[in-house]
């Protein structure tokens, strides 16, 4: 269908999965790179000149590596699991190593164009191992994806928001004391007369007359906002 048409147009952009791997930086201890692989689900209307478009799907990747501060520590963790008169199941040993997580919106399909395919082998871009595709990324789509000998291809740009961060488990120390009992016994105001509490109330003069800029108790190396102490 692709190799039909002459203009195509973007309908939706699905995120499928990302793929993390981390991996410290050498010489740099606390610091490691995350290497993330994104794979996108792509829904093109596709003109063929002769009726109406036809829809299509396709898959889309893009690669990104950030470098993150994790701290270090390399213990080694060992768990069981209670079992009720019966030996305890052993759990295989864990570590405090950090991993990876990303959260991602819905991507934004900002274009799409259609790309005549070279013959003498230069690349519009870098070229798709699809023997790297996951089995859970190739079951999303109904068909088999075209794993080559197609004479175009379609290039979209996509806007996307994520936050990329590391978490490892850390030991907090939090100070425990014992109960404590009060001693004295607690006096509430409710015998004193309303008037005389609202008498006791500064009158808010901010409130009415917002103050002006050098009454502010701003920070000199603070950048201003708009408007005063806002």
């Amino acid at each position: 269908m692709i190799d039909r048409a002459v203009n195509v147009k973007c309908r939706k952009s699905e995120i499928i999965w990302v793929f993390t791997d981390v991996e410290p930086v050498p010489f740099n201890r606390g610091y490691f790179t995350v290497d993330l692989k994104f794979f996108f689900k792509i829904t093109l209307d596709a003109f063929t000149g002769v009726g109406k478009p036809c829809k299509v799907e396709g898959l889309a990747t893009f690669d990104k590596k950030v470098i993150l501060f994790g701290s270090e520590g390399s213990a080694k963790v060992f768990e069981s699991r209670y079992h009720y008169d019966s030996f305890d199941e052993q759990l295989w040993q864990k570590t405090n190593m950090p991993k990876a997580v990303v959260e991602v919106v819905d991507p934004l399909c900002l274009s799409a164009k259609v790309v005549e395919q070279c013959d003498d082998h230069c690349c519009h871009g870098e070229e798709l191992d699809f023997s790297r595709i996951p089995q859970c990324v190739c079951n999303v789509f109904e068909d088999s994806l075209v794993m080559g000998g197609e004479r175009k291809r379609v290039f979209v740009s996509i806007g996307l928001f994520s936050i990329v961060k590391i978490e490892r488990s850390v030991q907090l120390l939090i100070p425990s004391y014992d109960f404590c009992i009060p001693q004295k016994e607690c006096v509430t105001s409710c015998d004193d007369s309303p008037c005389e509490l609202f008498e006791k109330i500064e009158f808010p003069f901010d409130e009415f007359f917002p103050p002006a800029r050098e009454d502010c108790h701003m920070d000199p190396m603070s950048e201003p906002h708009h408007g005063c102490c806002g």
